[in-house]
């Protein structure tokens, strides 16, 4: 299920230069509008319903009025906040999202702690196709990935929280799907920390599943498994898929991939798909999970995608994203794979392609 997202909407030239200015000021607008919320002013806005006076709020939060005026300006601009005739200060719907929607709350955590300094590299990053602003967190990792389980915790937290906020709307909907050949063994490729895994064994106790990723960070999905006392249901294979050399075993029913071919360039899905593709049987089954901006319900998740790809060019791999659902197909294909199926609205925003061997079809 495609939609026609980002038709040509006219613009005055007046309304042309409005919107470009926007773009150039967006940097400052967005740490604007955060720190607004992490101050405690868009809060103070939504208490008090009738409006407050920015005097009021500064001394209320114990602020300087010079830093409260500033702020509130910068909201007015942006439509976070608005003005009576009195000179009161409310918040405006924008603004009530801004502050309750758990959503845009995870999406700008994500984007200060995890992007916002490394983005300045991005022009570096697409020269070479390497995670150029991956820097900023040290310069010993070639990915993100190699790098996450080594940092703060209160960047972790953040990554980690924007990853499971999506998957974990997705799993209970991918779930009865994948079960319907009641497969008796899944494995489980980039595990990350092992939430598909543990929800998977409690879905079916029957199932045997094996988690492949990295190896450091294979460790967090390990320690979670034994804490949730599935250790009997679920072992670990740690692997460097970007090794072509590595294979994969046969005998496995169910392959499953979540939110994971983004991490990766085309001629390294490729790689990885056929490696997949030369394990599997005539019925085993792949099953690929990912967040395709083409097949978004609404224009607001697409923009939200294709943003988030900035992301994997600058900090996360240099050479991946979130894809056009024609690019994967066309990946699968390339691997001697083929599509039997695409599930669509798969959680917020996910679609499931359900793959099988060609040669088997």
């Amino acid at each position: 299920m495609k939609k026609d997202l980002f038709k040509h909407k006219p613009l005055t030239a007046y309304d042309a230069i409005y919107e470009a200015q926007k773009i150039a000021y967006a940097p400052l607008v967005f740490q604007a509008v955060r720190a607004m919320r992490e101050l405690g002013i868009l809060t103070q806005l939504d208490e008090y319903k009738s409006g407050v006076s920015a005097k009021d709020i500064a001394e209320k939060l114990k602020l300087s009025l010079y830093a409260v005026e500033t702020l509130l300006e910068s909201g007015l601009s942006s439509g976070v906040v608005e003005i009576d005739e009195y000179e009161m200060y409310h918040l405006s719907k924008t603004g009530v999202y801004l502050l309750h929607d758990e959503m845009t709350r995870i999406n700008m955590d994500y984007n200060h702690y995890i992007c916002y300094q490394g983005m300045y590299h991005l022009d570096e990053a697409c020269k070479t196709e390497k995670p150029a602003g991956l820097r900023v967190f040290g310069e010993q990792w070639q990915t993100l990935y190699q790098a996450l389980p080594h940092l703060p915790e209160k960047i972790k937290k953040s990554w980690y929280a924007f990853d499971h906020f999506y998957s974990d709307s997705a799993y209970p909907v991918a779930l009865p799907i994948i079960f319907q050949s009641r497969p008796k063994t899944i494995m489980d490729i980039g595990a990350n920390v092992g939430k598909f895994s543990i929800l998977a064994a409690k879905y079916d106790s029957d199932v045997r599943i094996t988690m492949v990723d990295l190896h450091d960070q294979l460790q967090n999905a390990v320690d979670n498994v034994s804490e949730a006392g599935l250790t009997d249901h679920i072992d670990s294979l740690a692997m460097d898929l970007l090794d072509r050399a590595q294979s994969f075993p046969k005998g496995i029913d169910v392959f499953w991939l979540s939110q994971f071919l983004s991490c990766f360039g085309k001629q390294e899905i490729v790689s990885i798909l056929q490696r997949i593709a030369d394990a599997m049987g005539d019925n085993d089954r792949l099953y690929i999970l990912e967040t395709c901006w083409d097949r978004q319900q609404h224009e607001a998740s697409a923009y939200s995608l294709i943003n988030t790809s900035l992301y994997f060019t600058a900090i996360a791999s240099g050479n991946s994203k979130m894809y056009h659902s024609d690019e994967l197909i066309d990946c699968i294909k390339q691997a001697g794979l083929q599509v039997c199926q695409i599930h669509d609205n798969i959680g917020i925003c996910h679609s499931l392609f359900e793959c099988g061997n060609s040669e088997s079809e």
